[in-house]
């Protein structure tokens, strides 16, 4: 007989982060195959892009990246070189959200956050996380999977590249910014 729980997806950090990711390279190639058209589909897409990318990129900085200067001997280094790479792509969202799928800037603004993104994942699944499964227990992991889940719930679904890049502040904040976005995006139908 199986159980409820062993039916749920994993909460592992490293599972719900590699599951996001597979998510978001769909969301990319959905809009990859209208590459070069205009017009509100296209702006839907982008828009669900930078939201899933925003939600997800908050859990991170909230909870993935003060693990990892915790735990990792070089995680200080590391951390800055994410985040860095995070605040180029939120700088990316903002103008791509900025930009209506006719212009001549879009798809090149959109080209450039999908070069960005495939780079942060590679070396995060390829690099990061093996090291987080060795140094982290794997209960300790899916404590921190659930918060990560639990954080994107209230998360902020729009670029705010002046904001925070990181831990407590970050988590203090994002849940204010998430309720005001999540209310613009209600006002003006972003997301449906």
């Amino acid at each position: 007989m199986t159980t409820a729980s062993q039916h749920r997806q994993s909460t592992d950090l490293i599972d719900v982060l590699a599951a996001e990711h597979r998510e978001v390279e769909a969301l990319f190639a959905e809009l990859e195959a209208r590459f070069g058209a205009s017009g509100p589909e296209v702006e839907d897409i982008a828009q669900r892009v930078v939201t899933r990318l925003v939600q997800h990129s908050v859990a991170e900085e909230v909870h993935l990246y003060p693990l990892v200067r915790r735990v990792l001997d070089d995680g200080d280094a590391l951390a800055e070189r994410e985040i860095a790479e995070h605040d180029a792509a939120e700088r990316t969202m903002k103008r791509l959200e900025a930009l209506p799928a006719r212009s001549a800037d879009f798809w090149m603004t959109y080209r450039i956050l999908t070069n960005l993104i495939a780079q942060h994942v590679g070396e995060e699944e390829q690099y990061l996380f093996p090291r987080l499964a060795a140094a982290v227990a794997k209960e300790d992991r899916e404590q921190i999977g659930d918060r990560i889940l639990s954080t994107e719930k209230t998360a902020p679904t729009r670029p705010h590249p002046a904001s925070p890049s990181e831990g407590g502040a970050l988590a203090a904040l994002a849940p204010g910014a998430g309720l005001v976005d999540r209310l613009r995006d209600a006002l003006t139908g972003r997301g449906r």
